[in-house]
């Protein structure tokens, strides 16, 4: 009986003490949550490309030179790195361009297929040219002939314009001749009678 007493007892003792560690581990679980809270915004933060505002201000404030002796040497810190910049880029452009060259015409076989594709690009670029030299003097000889036409149109309706002009005129000076010869010979014979 008396084992069994202590078994109860030891039962509920057990139950206490692992009733109390759940407890304790939620409530520690709640505070290390409560805490990770912050960590869990930043590093979405991080993951979605923001920053919090207060690393935003900092970051800001420290790349931002605060004296003029700070700015005048930012200032002096760019006017030397911007042409050792260029003049670094300027000397790798150079030597890949010398790597590409060397590994293009490193044996005779694709020195000579490099000389055919220059070849072909001369040839294309004179056939080229010469259809367009074809193209600009057909053109030309084309408009010549239009303005030559046109011109010689223009000088066959005048001269018979001009020709139309003078037989009117001609037909007009013979019908005043023939009136005026008219009137003349009737004066004439009127004169004649008056006198006889």
């Amino acid at each position: 009986m008396a084992t069994t007493g202590n078994t109860n007892t030891q039962k509920t003792e057990t139950t206490r003490t692992s009733s109390a560690a759940r407890k304790s581990s939620r409530s520690a679980h709640k505070a290390t949550g409560s805490a990770r809270k912050p960590a869990t915004t930043a590093r979405k933060a991080a993951t979605t490309g923001r920053r919090p505002a207060t690393t935003r201000k900092s970051a800001t404030s420290a790349t931002q030179p605060k004296t003029r002796t700070e700015q005048a040497q930012v200032i002096a810190e760019r006017a030397v790195l911007v042409p050792v910049g260029a003049s670094l880029l300027a000397r790798d452009n150079l030597v890949s361009t010398v790597r590409g060259l060397a590994t293009r015409y490193r044996s005779r076989s694709s020195v000579e297929r490099e000389l055919k594709r220059y070849e072909r690009r001369g040839a294309t670029a004179r056939n080229r040219f010469e259809r367009e030299v074809r193209r600009t003097r057909t053109k030309f000889e084309r408009e010549l002939r239009q303005r030559r036409n046109r011109v010689e149109r223009t000088v066959v309706q005048n001269r018979r314009r001009v020709e139309r002009e003078v037989r009117s005129v001609r037909k007009d000076l013979e019908k005043q001749s023939e009136t005026v010869t008219l009137r003349v010979e009737s004066v004439l014979t009127g004169v004649q009678q008056r006198l006889s």
